[in-house]
């Protein structure tokens, strides 16, 4: 993992953390700094602000997003990963809003700009803000793009969408339908993986989020790749923008959630977008059986991509989207 351009000032901060997590066996990914959450209004009545503006969930706390591109034009809602914010989506809100759709982003409760809330961090909750999201903004047939924990999250609320308000998905890299290994699901990854993930993040998230964005969530890690340090650096800033309690509480959402029940209700079409090389979320055990569940999946796999092949390989990722969105 190459770190010979990481500031001085960074190298002081991140000194112990990914090693907790490697005598786990972790092969999962992280980002978060804390920062107070910015004014915004109180009810989420209140119209919605052209370009960027924040909706209010039902425990009060304020949710983040940005909304670029015509008010008619069909919608495209980002789900980001964990635990990033809505600024991981950059590469496709700038080439979808180029080709006329209007394009949504948030930032997940705890993560981002959005409240570092100390409660209400698993799906349940998430669902329900992305409800109070898509009613603030009055989104209708709109297709929902989710990555990683993202994708949770999206297979989570198109369950329980209100008529009219989804058209399609789709899951990239995603953690469904379900991380933790069970007598169900012998094929995850065992309880210790994620208890060693949060150990790490407890030690010295600073240095944890750093090493995981350096290595296997980009494949940075693997012989011959050619390491970007401004990805790594811009991952580690979205990550540290969040709350340490949020970012704790969200492994167990991303990893015990069972999202079988989920995948099997939706009944719109679903784009399932898989890395074959992806350390964080192994495709045998996610989009290998997810495609398996859904009544109008589809499955398209990418031989050699990471988990963040959407950072990574955007002019791959970008027209295949466009192409299943348009369809």
């Amino acid at each position: 993992m190459s770190q010979s351009n990481i500031q001085a000032s960074r190298r002081n901060v991140m000194t112990a953390g990914l090693g907790l997590a490697a005598a786990a066996g972790l092969t999962v990914a992280a980002s978060a700094q804390v920062v107070a959450a910015p004014a915004a209004s109180k009810t989420s009545a209140t119209k919605p602000t052209q370009g960027s503006g924040f909706v209010t969930a039902k425990d009060g706390a304020q949710i983040f997003y940005k909304d670029w591109g015509p008010r008619t034009a069909q919608p495209i809602v980002f789900h980001h990963g964990w635990p990033l914010s809505a600024d991981d989506w950059d590469a496709q809100m700038l080439f979808f809003f180029s080709k006329g759709f209007r394009v949504i982003a948030h930032d997940r409760r705890g993560h981002g700009r959005s409240t570092q809330t100390d409660v209400g961090n698993e799906m349940d909750t998430y669902a329900s803000d992305v409800i109070a999201l898509a009613k603030h903004l009055d989104l209708k047939n709109a297709v929902h793009v989710g990555h990683s924990t993202g994708g949770g999250e999206v297979a989570h609320y198109v369950a329980r969408a209100e008529a009219g308000r989804v058209a399609k998905a789709v899951l990239i890299g995603a953690v469904p339908p379900i991380m933790l290994k069970t007598a169900a699901n012998p094929g995850g990854l065992p309880k210790e993986v994620f208890d060693g993930f949060r150990a790490a993040l407890s030690a010295n998230r600073a240095q944890f989020y750093h090493d995981v964005a350096a290595g296997p969530f980009y494949g940075f890690n693997r012989p011959g790749a050619k390491v970007s340090q401004a990805t790594v650096e811009n991952w580690w800033r979205q990550g540290m923008m969040g709350g340490t309690k949020a970012h704790y509480d969200c492994i167990k959402a991303f990893s015990e959630t069972d999202f079988t029940d989920d995948m099997k209700s939706v009944d719109v079409p679903v784009l399932l977008m898989h890395g074959e090389d992806d350390q964080i979320v192994p495709i045998a055990d996610a989009a290998l059986i997810g495609i398996k569940l859904l009544k109008k999946g589809t499955l398209k796999t990418y031989p050699g991509f990471p988990h963040g092949m959407a950072t990574t390989h955007p002019d791959v990722i970008n027209p295949d989207l466009l192409a299943f969105i348009k369809a």
